[in-house]
């Protein structure tokens, strides 16, 4: 009996702190190679680089370009989105330190408080920050959940034509990374639950008002015998289409680095702290009326 209680103690002890966090950046890796190698080859054949091309790294995107009023057309999005972002060591992603200083933020509306397509929250303006707060709220019915089928719903119905498959969807496939690893089939273990609060964000550029590519940096807490906490970034294409932000065809956007929010190096990525725009809240301007 004893021996059986011991191993079983052992097997028990395998779910450490540890192991949670390799199979949330295992999951956050995963991701990041298939998308990845997608934005790589759409951004090699966007600037006509062959194989023998030897020329200066592009620039890396740390933020918001300047917000344009009027269209420049497909050109200019595939730029923008193709543009790399601060590559980051996996370690970036644990808590770290934060800084002293106070950093820019951006405030981020609420949205209506409805739920739209597939539950999910929206009402968001058409504004960049608007398409973050809708992208947030995507983001967060689907890996709450850690469910493949809501993944692949979800998408569906906030996704436009000419992306990639549902089931090549960044988020979902962090989804699976995360299922997979742990075991769990389709669906997360009922006993397990992944909690995420968005922390920061940017606008890496816009092209008209119907138009922007931005990015959202959350902190995740996952919890399966043990807990753990780790960064993830997401970055997508959005697009105003019949009254809301949706996302916009085309290859996705170059990954976002993953950074423990309000570290030096989340700054020197360009994140900025994201902060509620209570103006936006329904329940604060029903009070103003």
């Amino acid at each position: 009996m004893r021996r059986a209680a011991t191993k079983k103690a052992e097997g028990t002890s395998e779910w450490s702190r540890r192991r949670l966090l390799g199979i949330l950046v295992m999951a956050v890796v995963v991701a990041a190679l298939l998308i990845g190698g997608l934005v790589y080859g759409s951004y090699l054949a966007l600037a006509g680089i062959g194989d023998d091309a030897n020329a200066a790294a592009p620039g890396v995107a740390t933020g918001e370009t300047d917000r344009s009023t009027q269209a420049q057309g497909a050109a200019h999005r595939d730029e923008i989105a193709a543009e790399p972002m601060l590559t980051v060591p996996e370690r970036a992603a644990f808590p770290g330190e934060t800084v002293s200083s106070e950093a820019p933020a951006i405030k981020i509306p609420t949205g209506a408080g409805v739920n739209g397509p597939a539950f999910v929250r929206t009402g968001f303006p058409q504004t960049p920050e608007g398409a973050i707060g809708q992208l947030a709220q995507i983001d967060l019915a689907v890996l709450q959940s850690m469910s493949l089928t809501t993944a692949e719903e979800v998408y569906n119905a906030w996704a436009l034509p000419g992306g990639v498959r549902a089931e090549d969807w960044w988020i979902t496939a962090s989804v699976r990374a995360f299922l997979t690893s742990t075991g769990m089939g389709e669906v997360k273990d009922p006993s397990s639950s992944v909690s995420l609060e968005p922390a920061a964000a940017l606008v890496k550029g816009t092209d008209g008002p119907d138009w922007t590519t931005v990015c959202v940096l959350m902190k995740v807490t996952a919890s399966y015998k043990q807990e753990a906490q780790i960064a993830f970034a997401h970055c997508e294409r959005m697009q105003w289409v019949g009254g809301r932000w949706m996302v916009a065809p085309g290859a996705p956007p170059a990954p976002a680095p993953a950074t423990w929010p309000g570290t030096q190096l989340a700054h020197e990525a360009g994140w900025r702290t994201w902060s509620t725009d209570a103006t936006t809240d329904p329940d604060h301007i029903e009070g103003d009326h």
